[in-house]
């Protein structure tokens, strides 16, 4: 019987897109609300910046992250074509590559040679792609799945302060929207933390404190420009 294991390697490509969308979205709109209300805004004013930053930065991030992971795949696919056309003008040099990979991992020359000769039978390309290119269907880069996830995860972080400045009092909005996003932050990135494997206070800690410098910035720059204006 075949024996299945889930390793958290599975999850890097959503993974990752997800995360950086949620924090993003949390951080960009929370520190455009404190930005815009300690300028003394009304709070249309404020929620109009902050639902146009949700758009915006949805699409946004849905833009960069087909683009960014479309230009990994290509390369990916370029590797794939050289490789195939490699194997096709010198396979047996290709072999002696191979063999020389699974030797540098600790098997004798023999049964190097052996594997390489079994794996190539099977697959070569597929066996070049993994052990020389480092390429799995675990790993490879699928721009779709990562724009989406992306789009997703903004919107729905940025939603949160989006919703905190249409509920908090006007003259409080900086203080609870800045509260309830460093309370998410820290809960998301220990949920990422946990969700990678490592520990989740030290993810919570991190995102926290970069999401509250980015937020302590723009209320200054906010208040700043508000005073230069009156």
């Amino acid at each position: 019987m075949r024996h299945l294991e889930l390793h958290r390697t599975a999850r890097i490509g959503w993974l990752r897109a997800a995360v950086l969308g949620a924090n993003d979205g949390i951080v960009s709109t929370a520190s455009l609300v404190a930005g815009v209300a300690s300028a003394q805004a009304e709070r249309q004013d404020v929620l109009i910046a902050a639902v146009a930053g949700l758009v915006a930065g949805a699409l946004s991030m849905a833009a960069g992250e087909y683009v960014s992971v479309s230009s990994q795949a290509d390369t990916e696919r370029a590797d794939l074509v050289r490789e195939r056309a490699e194997l096709a003008a010198s396979p047996a040099a290709e072999e002696d590559e191979l063999t020389g990979i699974y030797e540098t991992r600790g098997l004798d020359a023999g049964l190097a040679r052996a594997v390489a000769q079994q794996l190539m039978a099977k697959d070569a390309l597929k066996a070049h792609a993994r052990d020389e290119l480092g390429q799995s269907d675990l790993t490879s880069a699928r721009p779709l799945q990562a724009a989406a996830a992306s789009a997703a995860t903004f919107a729905i972080g940025a939603a949160l302060p989006v919703l905190t400045a249409a509920i908090a009092p006007v003259s409080m909005l900086t203080p609870v929207v800045t509260a309830t996003s460093l309370l998410s932050l820290a809960g998301l990135g220990a949920l990422a933390a946990r969700a990678g494997g490592a520990p989740a206070t030290a993810g919570a800690a991190r995102v926290t404190f970069w999401g509250a410098l980015a937020m302590g910035v723009t209320s200054a720059v906010g208040w700043l420009f508000g005073v230069m204006m009156t």
